[in-house]
């Protein structure tokens, strides 16, 4: 992990002002040179994504607010969606063009952060079983990278959608959610013969993969994927959580 992944990662799961010492030592437990934990907090505070609250005291910054909430919306991310009724959102983003590389990852990561998925034809699709109203939906797009002049459908009909559905690959989705539940019954069942910086450091690194799996994930409905599986792999993260929280409460 990068330095500044890690500062990000600290500062959004401990959710209070931490001192530089405090983020030295966990980057240095991660292996990370204190040099380049200073050097990324320095370029996190120019951007504005994180904000030296006092000398040496550091927290997210109102331009990390909103990536940093979508990150630990994890817990609760099967609030995000209610039943379906066979409706689709649609996002069309063409019109916007291609050439700006740095606008497209943004777009891009906007949109599969919401679950959408690229048509052949250049439309991005999904179930619209989210459970936010549009306007706020919309809100959540566009404070996450999605450009104002994208044109967002919601509720839309189709007459055949069979090919939307098999956008999103079942198997290899649920075959997921089993890989990192059994990853996090291992990893627990083996840190109390670890060291504290060892144990710490399984813990953040098993758990920032199995977080970044759950906040992008689809949250397809139950039409079109075992929710009941995905629900599982949520819950045994929380447990997963606080066995690394306490692990890190080791670190000295």
């Amino acid at each position: 992990m990068s330095a500044r992944s890690l500062a990000l990662g600290f500062l959004s799961a401990v959710r209070r002002p931490m001192r530089v010492a405090e983020l030295v030592r966990r980057g240095e437990v991660m292996g990370l040179d204190g040099g380049a934990m200073r050097v990324a907090l320095g370029r996190l505070c120019r951007e504005g994504t994180v904000q030296q609250v006092e000398r040496g005291l550091y927290a997210i910054g109102p331009g990390g607010k909103a990536l940093d909430e979508r990150a630990r919306g994890w817990a609760s991310a099967e609030t995000r969606v209610r039943d379906w009724d066979g409706r689709w959102l649609i996002v069309l983003v063409d019109h916007l063009g291609r050439s700006d590389r740095r606008r497209l990852r943004e777009r891009e990561r906007a949109l599969t952060l919401h679950g959408l998925a690229r048509t052949p034809s250049g439309a991005w699709v999904r179930p619209h079983n989210l459970a936010d109203p549009m306007p706020q939906l919309a809100r959540q797009l566009h404070a996450i990278g999605l450009d104002r002049e994208a044109t967002i459908i919601g509720d839309a009909c189709s007459s055949d959608d069979s090919a939307w559905k098999a956008l999103w690959p079942r198997d290899a989705i649920e075959a997921g959610y089993r890989h990192w539940i059994g990853e996090m019954d291992a990893s627990a069942a083996r840190l109390p013969t670890m060291t504290a910086d060892r144990a710490a450091r399984e813990t953040l690194l098993l758990g920032q993969s199995v977080i970044r799996a759950i906040n992008r994930d689809p949250m397809l409905p139950s039409a079109l994927i075992d929710t009941g599986l995905r629900a599982a792999m949520i819950d045994a993260m929380r447990h997963y959580d606080a066995v690394g929280k306490a692990a890190w409460d080791q670190v000295a």
